[in-house]
């Protein structure tokens, strides 16, 4: 066993003083060695000997401008001596070279709300949070070291106060118009994303991924007559389905569903043969997709009638949904019960169905269904044909036009606090 590695058992053993002392005695002989310079300087910290610890922690960090750990230790000696701009700028050195290390970043987030840098502090304590939760960490006191236990209940509780000053500034003008009454549902959407509040399901089956509004009445498939503007739109099947057939012997507008192959390794199977699930979008993440409205006006012009969630950077998803011969898409759930998913059968060949939270249908084409994809369900082509299928994400029919209002800033919200969390 090398004397480096002596030098670290000694430190995992908890024999601090004793690796300190070695750690010296290695100094001696060799000034620059990083990490001898590292654990010696943490043995100082330990003793509160704040002073001797900076000192070997900076000259460990010019050696090895690159390694995490030195800016990292750095950090927290500098923070012990109330050097806060010092530490701020060891931390986040520290981040920069490790940037899914969540204790780096957990650290860097407690100077920054030390400094008064709240809103950085709040953006750094989530994403925090998200890469440990990432790592199977910090998600209960088991999996929190009991050290840490403080600091991790402290960027929780931040977070949890930045969402919910946020939501309360989102939802304020729709509650001095309406009254907090019209909005219940979706105020106790909101605890329950934040963690201030349980769900409740009124069916087990039930389990959106990402933002659950209690309420609803809840049903695997829809009502037809809940959505009024069904009957017109299946009047335009036969258009529709011209526009589709001149699409399909072209690649130009296709898209692959799953644009990442572990993804798509995960959710796809084949039925003899290999399974490929792509799309002729119209709207992606919300985003209009000119070339394929385009080239298809009439279906365009139909989807104009059907009463699409529109959420900035997250919907509706529009397109004809292709599954080549023996396909099987494998049984998953949607992100939330704001919405429904509409189907309007393209062409449907024998042996292909749709199973939604256990109850099996099979289309019919130009004749639509609505279902809750929230219920765990899957879909699948057994034949040796192409099945295709008009998807549209609408809004769920129980939400009253001021809740739709305030989901679609409430979400959209939320999508722009998570892209500033995963540029840091």
């Amino acid at each position: 066993m090398s004397e480096v590695t002596d030098l670290k058992q000694l430190l995992a053993d908890g024999e601090v003083e004793e690796m300190e002392a070695a750690c010296n005695r290695r100094l001696e002989t060799h000034p620059d060695d990083v990490t001898a310079l590292n654990l010696a300087g943490l043995g100082a910290l330990r003793r509160k000997d704040t002073l001797r610890a900076c000192a070997l922690l900076e000259h460990a960090a010019r050696l090895a401008p690159q390694d995490a750990d030195a800016h990292h230790h750095l950090g927290r000696a500098r923070e012990a001596l109330e050097d806060l701009g010092g530490a701020l700028a060891a931390d986040e050195v520290a981040a920069h070279l490790a940037p899914e290390n969540p204790l780096f970043r957990l650290h860097l987030a407690l100077v920054l709300e030390r400094l008064g840098e709240r809103q950085r502090a709040l953006l750094h304590f989530a994403r925090a949070i998200k890469d440990a939760q990432l790592q199977g960490l910090w998600n209960d006191a088991a999996s929190t070291p009991p050290a840490l236990r403080p600091d991790v209940e402290q960027a929780v509780s931040t977070v949890r106060r930045g969402q919910r000053m946020l939501f309360d500034q989102l939802l304020e003008p729709l509650v001095k118009r309406y009254g907090r009454s019209p909005l219940e549902r979706v105020i106790n959407a909101t605890r329950i994303y934040i963690g201030e509040q349980q769900p409740v399901y009124a069916d087990s089956r039930q389990r959106p991924t990402f933002f659950y509004i209690p309420g609803l009445p809840p049903s695997a498939y829809f009502d037809r007559r809940l959505f009024p503007w069904i009957p017109h739109y299946e009047e335009q099947y036969q258009e529709i389905r011209r526009e589709l057939q001149a699409l399909l012997p072209f690649h130009r507008g296709k898209e692959r569903v799953f644009d990442d192959d572990a993804l798509e390794s995960e959710n796809l199977r084949g039925h003899g043969s290999n399974p490929s699930w792509t799309g002729y979008y119209f709207f992606r993440h919300g985003e209009r997709r000119h070339d394929n409205c385009s080239a298809c006006p009439i279906t365009a012009a139909a989807l104009d009638g059907v009463e699409l969630i529109r959420i900035r950077a997250h919907g509706p998803e529009v397109l004809h949904s292709v599954f080549t011969t023996g396909t099987h898409l494998l049984p998953h759930r949607g992100v939330t019960n704001a919405r429904a998913v509409s189907h309007l059968p393209m062409m449907i060949p024998r042996d292909c169905a749709l199973r939604v939270g256990g109850e099996e249908r099979a289309w019919r084409e130009g004749h639509a269904l609505v279902f809750d994809d929230t219920y765990e369900h899957e879909a699948w082509n057994r034949s040796a044909e192409l099945r295709v299928v008009l998807i549209a994400d609408v809004w769920n029919p129980y939400l009253s036009d001021v809740e739709r209002a305030a989901v679609t800033d409430v979400i959209a919200a939320i999508g722009d606090l998570r892209a500033s969390v995963d540029c840091l």
